[in-house]
């Protein structure tokens, strides 16, 4: 008896050139799924194998035109977002309001617009999965070395949109989880990676190592939730122990 070939699964990842997404899209390929990166920096030109879409996800127009040109969908993995900082976010009576609204949009909004989007692909291919990267900073108050209120309260809220779909989305097979990271070696945390007060903090705050977690750690656990069929409406924290305090 002949066997039909097994269809190859298409992921999408988002913010695809930064330090966490470009682990996911290394952990990913590996596992064999066709990759769309997304990113608002150029394709790097490096041979990278699969599709690249350059947009802004805060951009409805920009996230619309990416989907419409996907054939598949069986995994979106939203990796995008940053630090508000120079936007103007910091404590609530010193975070701008165009700060806040800067860094919503970035880290909250764009989530919602790509998801948007890919929720109906998913129903069309009988199911799926979404995961989403969030932050520690979502789960637990940050004090002074991380009072950055306009990003806490968007991963916070990208926490409860994808617990929410999650629920919403069940029945149809489209399972929706939270990675969320502590201190990450990536281009994002160079501040944190540069503060010696914080530094010193390290074996305080992510007791496991003491140290910053490296991007594939991310990776690996948006990999695990990517292909877990039982799991959905989880926040997997990877974060050397600061939530379990």
């Amino acid at each position: 008896m002949s066997r039909e070939p097994r269809t190859t699964k298409a992921a999408l990842v988002t913010g695809a050139a930064g330090g966490i997404g470009a682990a996911v899209c290394a952990a990913l390929e590996t596992r064999g799924f066709a990759l769309t990166r997304v990113d608002r920096e150029p394709a790097p030109g490096t041979g990278e194998n699969g599709a690249w879409r350059q947009a802004d996800v805060s951009d409805e127009a920009e996230v619309a035109a990416v989907f419409a040109g996907l054939d598949r969908l069986d995994l979106v993995v939203c990796a995008h977002g940053g630090s508000g900082r120079r936007f103007g976010d910091g404590p609530v009576d010193e975070c701008t309001p165009a700060g806040w609204n800067a860094t919503l949009a970035m880290n909250l909004t764009s989530v919602f617009l790509v998801c948007r989007q890919a929720v109906p692909r998913l129903r069309a291919n009988g199911g799926g999965a979404i995961v989403t990267v969030a932050s520690v900073l979502g789960l637990v108050g940050g004090d002074r070395d991380f009072a950055t209120h306009a990003y806490a309260a968007g991963k916070g809220g990208l926490i409860a949109l994808t617990r929410s779909m999650a629920v919403t989305y069940a029945a149809e097979g489209i399972r929706c989880n939270v990675v969320a990271p502590g201190l990450i070696a990536t281009p994002m945390s160079a501040r944190a990676q540069g503060d010696a007060a914080i530094r010193a903090r390290l074996a305080e705050l992510q007791p496991l190592t003491g140290d910053f977690g490296a991007p594939e750690d991310v990776a690996g656990a948006v990999a695990y939730l990517a292909d877990a069929p039982f799991v959905t409406g989880t926040v997997l924290t990877v974060d050397g122990g600061w939530t379990a305090r």
